[in-house]
């Protein structure tokens, strides 16, 4: 197996992250949220890009149904 030194350093950090949160993944996330909070940066936010009412499974078939068809 090649080892490459930027995973090994993002699975590093990760591991940090983990360990000074007791591996607990709602206080990961709350960090996560809270650091996109104080930045100046633009995020995305998922949460406005479904239409309310629209089920998931709708804006599949319709998706589907608009996409080119396949050869």
């Amino acid at each position: 197996m090649i080892h490459d030194p930027i995973l090994d350093e993002v699975r590093s950090i990760r591991e940090t992250i983990a360990q000074e949160h007791d591996y607990d993944v709602s206080a990961i996330f709350a960090m996560f949220r809270q650091n996109a909070a104080a930045s100046n940066r633009e995020h995305v936010n998922l949460s406005a890009s479904t239409p309310i009412g629209t089920s998931r499974a709708a804006q599949l078939s319709v998706a589907a149904d608009e996409a080119p068809p396949r050869r």
